[in-house]
């Protein structure tokens, strides 16, 4: 991997507006974010269903505008694109969706639905049936799958379509959303190993998003964890595993199913409901719901930096108490 990044967003913002009675004109689904994502590398973002993982993909793609700060791709300025312009560089940003079967066209076939991508940006002098076989082997599919519909697939032959028609342009980074959603436990260790083999055979950067931290553990690289649309840890994958700081982080893998039944599960148990994007806690987002919490961290939000906590845990601590301080 190189050092200069392919991916650069800094100090991303997505706001929604809200009608009615409410108080606030807006709330944030994502509220201030930054992080780079190098060249061969595998960048997972993390955090339970409604942090703002999902929004913040599509505000990379394209998809969903931003309010504040600046997406950077490939050395250029992308958030500041009009449709026609962003169309160019979606030829070298794939996206995957969440549902396998439901992102593909029930009225085309296999063949049609991998060499779309030619057809939207240009198939000049392409045999689009040689370009369907050679991208169905690429991720383990037989030829003649060509010819069949999406309801005849599977859910990990589905997800292994997306991954083809994904790569058909030779994108420089591909963002995946929940790619393992949905499917077996067995097939979700084929795709993930399949998506781990095209990024080292084709040099690709990738963007996960996924609330299963096993994903996270077997293909990351870094990881951002998101609580609120904010990110409260970001840092190597394995360093987070081992030493999570965050005292989010630290509850979220205490969470993580163990398949051994011998394991002893030391769960950290977070009390109170996520709270409301609608009524944002002082201080610090996360103290109505964390064991350490302090005086400090109801009146004063943390610093911004790598880990989004005024008492970042020492390795092995333990809840002082099992309700939050505040």
């Amino acid at each position: 991997m190189t050092d200069a990044p392919i991916l650069s967003v800094d100090d991303v913002q997505v706001a929604f507006p809200v009608g009615g009675l409410m108080k606030r004109s807006a709330i944030l689904g994502v509220a201030g974010v930054s992080f780079s994502v190098r060249p061969g590398e595998t960048f997972a973002l993390v955090g339970e269903s409604g942090s703002g993982k999902t929004t913040l993909a599509r505000a990379i793609n394209g998809l969903q505008a931003i309010s504040r700060g600046t997406i950077t791709f490939d050395g250029d300025r992308i958030d500041n694109l009009n449709k026609a312009q962003m169309k160019a560089v979606r030829k070298r940003m794939s996206m995957m969706f969440q549902d396998p079967v439901g992102s593909l066209s029930p009225r085309m076939t296999v063949g049609d639905l991998v060499t779309e991508p030619f057809r939207i940006h240009g198939a000049e002098g392409r045999d689009l049936r040689a370009e369907a076989a050679r991208l169905l082997t690429l991720v383990g599919l037989p030829a003649d799958f060509a010819t069949r519909y999406p309801h005849q697939l599977s859910g990990g032959q589905a997800r292994r379509v997306g991954v083809a028609r994904a790569i058909a342009l030779d994108p420089a980074l591909i963002i995946a959303d929940e790619p393992t959603a949905g499917l077996d436990v067995s097939v979700q260790g084929e795709v993930l190993n399949l998506l781990n083999d095209l990024r080292e055979r084709l040099g690709l950067a990738m963007v996960i998003i996924t609330h299963n931290l096993h994903v996270v553990h077997h293909v990351a690289d870094r990881t951002a964890v998101m609580y609120l649309g904010r990110f409260v840890e970001i840092g190597e994958t394995e360093e987070m595993f081992a030493n999570p700081h965050h005292p989010y982080t630290a509850a979220l893998l205490s969470a993580n199913p163990e398949p051994d039944p011998d394991k002893v599960h030391d769960r950290i148990t977070l009390p109170a409901e996520v709270p409301s994007l609608l009524a944002r806690p002082e201080g610090c987002e996360f103290h109505t719901r964390c064991p350490w919490g302090k005086e400090k961290c109801r009146v004063e939000a943390p610093p911004p930096g790598d880990v989004a906590c005024h008492f970042p845990l020492e390795p092995g601590a333990d809840p002082p108490i099992t309700e939050p301080a505040l």
